[in-house]
């Protein structure tokens, strides 16, 4: 290790505790010290410390979710370093030089080329490890900026693009993040993972997607949900197989059943593996069974620990505490006679998803209580929207979300073209509290046995807060 790098990595130990306490960017102080006395390019140095090698995990959605179920298995087996929830170069070096361990687990959202520098992060960090969860338009916007999706697209392909080594661990069901392996299956192995069930399936109008290869439609053979499923191409391409699948799964109201098989390649032990386990688990959404598949694949092929990897993946996913995703997830509270399914949706496929979890359970006429999008956001409400219609509801409620109380109203006017029976409550942003308790007591008061709320909400705490008042009373 140079002299330079030496000085930096003591001056960024000692701002360690500020670090610790911090949140956000302050989570990387010590990084944002290292790097600035020793420069970017020396956090090559700081990962050459890992027997093994870095783990960087991204994706339009799941990345934290996938991070900590990933952080939770290989902490069975080594000593990691981690970070997540915090997407800089500044927070994989603050980990590297704080933490002790012989492996990397880091989190990193790229939302485009000049923020993101995903290639400089390839270069720098040089992963023996990408795992891509999902790609789509949703968090195409930058500083108040939509960029082109051909353009989002390019800044997630560059963490991998140069790689020549290790591994691609990809979700197969999704073409765009399926093609990223398929382009470098020469340079590295590429481990798919994927659904090969039959109970699950999009109930959505479908949409065309685009061959990521040759910009033809691609033909759906299977939808499991959005722009996921089995597809293929005039050109030729077409889904992988996956290396790591659901196989079977089982739904009731208290508990899902999941049979997950896998026959892959296990880079510390350098020999082909395989392993079946039948798990049960809260039931936590449809988008949280691709999480879990992303995130035993990914251990599967970088623990030591081969024998270890079915009473592991058990002990994690049969006690799995629902704590550790983010507030604001979706879940469906039983309030007497009524099930009612609230949670975060702020962007078109989380609001899918919600409509697909919540559909298993309705058995009779519904009421959505729906929180509108803001200015400038009406690809999101148009996606709303379709989801609203999908789901048929008997009643809809139309609440700001965000907050413009006009905007919303303006989506209500639309909506109450379909649904003229519609309400609108123009609830204020900055009595937040009031805001709460109105969408509490229209829920609880709703002359309907299922209701659903869902959309957007400035605050993840606002969806926790109103669960919490259900599950107590």
């Amino acid at each position: 290790m140079s002299i330079k790098v030496s000085i930096a990595k003591a001056l960024a130990k000692i701002g360690g505790p500020v670090s610790k306490l911090g949140s956000g960017s302050g989570k990387s102080f010590a990084g944002i010290i290292f790097s600035k006395v020793a420069g970017i390019d020396a956090i090559s140095e700081l990962s050459d410390d890992l027997a093994i090698g870095s783990i960087i995990l991204t994706g339009t959605n799941g990345k934290t979710t996938t991070t900590t179920l990933l952080i939770k298995l290989l902490s069975n087996d080594i000593e990691i370093r981690s970070s997540f929830e915090s997407n800089t170069i500044n927070a994989i070096a603050t980990a590297l030089i704080q933490q002790k361990g012989d492996i990397g687990v880091f989190e990193y959202g790229i939302r485009n080329i000049k923020y993101g520098i995903p290639d400089t992060v390839q270069r720098v960090v040089d992963p023996v490890g990408v795992v891509y969860t999902t790609i789509s338009p949703e968090h195409a916007q930058v500083a108040g900026v939509k960029n082109p999706f051909k353009d989002y697209y390019k800044a997630k392909e560059l963490l991998s693009q140069n790689m020549d080594k290790g591994f691609i661990i990809t979700n197969t069901d999704d073409p765009r993040t399926a093609f990223l392996g398929y382009k470098k299956r020469e340079d590295v192995k590429v481990h798919y993972y994927g659904l090969e069930v039959d109970d699950i399936h999009d109930f959505f109008d479908a949409e065309t997607i685009e061959c990521p290869s040759c910009g033809k439609e691609l033909t759906y053979e299977k939808r499991f949900l959005n722009h996921r499923g089995v597809y293929s191409c005039e050109c030729g391409f077409k889904r992988p197989e996956p290396h790591v699948k659901l196989t079977n799964i089982e739904f009731r109201n208290e508990k899902w059943m999941l049979t997950i098989e896998g026959n892959l390649f296990n880079y510390p032990n350098k020999h082909d593996i395989s392993f079946k386990v039948d798990l049960t688990v809260p039931p936590f959404g449809f988008h949280n069974i691709y999480n879990t598949l992303a995130s035993i694949t990914t251990y599967a092929t970088f623990t030591p620990k081969i024998d270890n990897i079915e009473s592991t993946i058990h002990a994690v996913f049969d006690n799995l505490d629902m704590s550790f995703i983010p507030p604001g997830r979706f879940e469906v509270v039983r309030h007497g006679n009524k099930l009612i399914g609230l949670g975060q949706g702020d962007n078109g496929d989380a609001a899918k998803i919600n409509a697909l979890f919540m559909n298993q359970f309705i058995e009779g006429p519904l009421e959505f209580i729906y929180t509108t999008p803001d200015v400038d956001e009406e690809e999101i409400f148009d996606d709303h929207f379709e989801v609203i219609k999908a789901l048929n509801p008997a009643h809809v409620i139309v609440v700001p979300g965000r907050k413009s109380i006009e905007k919303a109203e303006e989506y209500y006017n639309i909506i109450k073209k379909e649904y003229p029976d519609a309400e609108f409550y123009p609830l204020s942003y900055d009595e937040m509290t009031k805001r709460i308790n109105k969408l509490y007591e229209l829920a609880i008061e709703s002359e309907y046995d299922y209701v659903i709320m869902t959309g957007c909400g400035e605050e993840q705490a606002m969806w926790e807060n109103i669960k919490q008042k259900l599950i107590k009373r």
